[in-house]
């Protein structure tokens, strides 16, 4: 079966997760660096209650229990810090981690990191950022060389750029994609980092982007990589805050659509990570709408409360094509994306888990996807299910396993 569904039968019993996660092993950095260096690149120590804690330029980082919950109850989760021999296996070992899949119809992962959190910003906040690179650098070959190499065909590599340096990371994106990596992690905002944004007239980001559209690699923003909570008001409560998350994804969607990038760099793709899409329809109707009634005096220059201008050229931007051919998205259950699948289209919508954090839906990953789906056309389901991850990410995962799940 290809990833455009040419086959008369389809094999819905396997879906390609593009939204999961990996808790670093411990020994990712020292194993890798000079020996003079293992004290000083990421590395853990106990604390004085005999807990895991990242230690990294000076500073500590406890592995939060909601990062790994798999094999647990609802009513065991906590945020409370978590040390790896509390964790199942597949939170930090590649081989456990496809016993784990195997189980739950997973054929491939796509994994975001922890420690260095989802877009690198560990190491751009470090206070040498020549030895952050060549951490970063590190962590990028050992997703190739180990974690990947574990189980060829189960696992779409993403990279790590440094975001402080747009042309030294244009570098690494051509140093990765001759490794056949497809993807790199980028940020939501890079604003909140410190960082200009992607509308930055003096084109900070051009060598990224550049490098992107000549290489093919994906630009994967999973929420959060902006560093910040979503945060309704100073005291909402946390449950209300999570819920209006998609917040900082619609708001990433829609700067991206009229940044005029899509325009400049045309092979230039984002696929917007644990964003869910039930909400998409409607703020492409509405960017449709403000396009259609308000492009005549942006395009004349005029300022309106600060006003920033455009990049884009308005007469030539089509709001649903632009999406179609440049935006993806996943869902975990998201039955109002579903629901509006002739909005979104059938070739832009991929499927997540979220393992191992507290969204997951591990075990029943397959099961929750094929009961969301399950009114639609074979041939939609499994684009939707493993095809249009394959073609986005230009992945060829390997057989599925003979024991699927029974």
């Amino acid at each position: 079966m290809s990833a455009n569904g040419d086959a008369a039968s389809y094999d819905l019993n396997w879906l390609i997760s593009v939204d999961d996660h990996i808790l670093e092993p411990p020994n990712l950095w020292v194993d890798r660096v000079a020996a003079k260096d293992r004290d000083k690149a990421p590395h853990m120590e106990p604390d004085e209650n005999g807990v895991d804690m990242w230690v990294y330029d000076g500073k500590r980082y406890p592995n939060s229990g909601l990062s790994a919950v798999v094999g647990k109850t609802k009513e065991e989760f906590s945020p409370e810090p978590l040390s790896y021999a509390e964790m199942r296996p597949g939170c930090y070992d590649a081989k456990a981690r496809i016993e784990d899949m195997d189980r739950a119809g997973v054929l491939a992962s796509l994994c975001f990191p922890t420690i260095t959190r989802f877009c690198g910003q560990l190491f751009m906040e470090a206070s040498d950022r020549e030895f952050g690179f060549e951490c970063l650098q590190h962590y990028n070959d050992w997703l190739v060389e180990e974690w990947c190499a574990a189980a060829p065909g189960r696992y779409i590599p993403l990279m790590l750029i440094p975001m402080w340096d747009p042309p030294l990371a244009a570098k690494e994106i051509e140093r990765m994609a001759a490794r056949g990596v497809t993807t790199f992690a980028f940020s939501e905002n890079p604003e909140p980092l410190g960082l200009p944004t992607i509308h930055d007239p003096s084109g900070y980001w051009d060598p990224v982007m550049a490098a992107a559209n000549e290489t093919g690699m994906v630009a994967s923003m999973h929420v959060g990589s902006s560093s910040q909570l979503p945060k309704i008001c100073s005291d909402a409560p946390f449950m209300a805050n999570l819920t209006w998350g998609a917040s900082r994804t619609s708001g990433t969607m829609l700067s991206w659509l009229f940044s005029g990038l899509f325009q400049r760099y045309p092979n230039l793709k984002i696929a917007l990570s644990e964003g869910e899409m039930g909400w998409m329809p409607y703020f492409l109707e509405r960017a449709e709408q403000v396009l259609d009634k308000q492009r005549y005096w942006v395009k004349r220059g005029t300022k309106f409360m600060g006003h920033a201008g455009n990049a884009a050229d308005l007469d030539t931007l089509d709001i649903r094509e632009t999406f179609r051919n440049h935006i993806f998205g996943c869902i975990i259950e998201d039955r109002h994306a579903i629901r509006s699948i002739d909005e979104l289209g059938e070739d832009n919508i991929m499927c997540e888990t979220d393992y191992p954090h507290s969204d997951s839906t591990w075990p029943d990953c397959i099961e929750v996807a094929r009961s969301t789906m399950k009114d639609l056309p074979e041939s939609v389901q499994y684009k939707l299910l493993r095809g249009n991850a394959e073609k986005l990410y230009r992945f060829t995962p390997a057989e599925p396993p003979e024991l699927a799940n029974a």
